[in-house]
């Protein structure tokens, strides 16, 4: 597996650990529909957090969030309608980005909440 294959993967698995720790049931994992995967769908508090994971080795070239494109939203919220509807969810729902940097030996996390709007 390439290695920025590795790093992702264990970005997400870094942001799953990240949101149990804080109370979030975690519902679905690479959600896919159509052209869109959905990182991390989870649920806290009646609010469904949908959660992009951007990992980073560097924040030399930019933030990770900064990487979460104006057609990658809009596919992330016609997969996230889909999957509502199809599971008749009555929730609130909050686009948040988890970005993840590499920092020598450790990572950094921070948590986006309401980092883009559905348009």
């Amino acid at each position: 597996m390439a290695q920025h294959n590795e790093l992702g993967k264990k970005g997400e698995q870094m942001a799953v650990d990240f949101l149990l720790k804080n109370g979030y049931a975690v519902m679905e994992r690479n959600f896919r529909f159509d052209k869109a995967e959905v990182d991390i769908i989870a649920i806290k508090d009646q609010i469904l957090a949908i959660i992009e994971v951007k990992t980073r080795s560097t924040s030399d070239f930019g933030n990770p969030q900064d990487f979460v494109k104006p057609k990658q939203i809009q596919r992330l919220v016609k997969a996230v309608d889909a999957y509502v509807t199809e599971n008749a969810l009555d929730v609130e729902v909050r686009f948040d980005i988890i970005a993840i940097v590499k920092e020598k030996n450790a990572f950094n996390i921070e948590h986006i909440e309401d980092a883009f709007f559905h348009f």
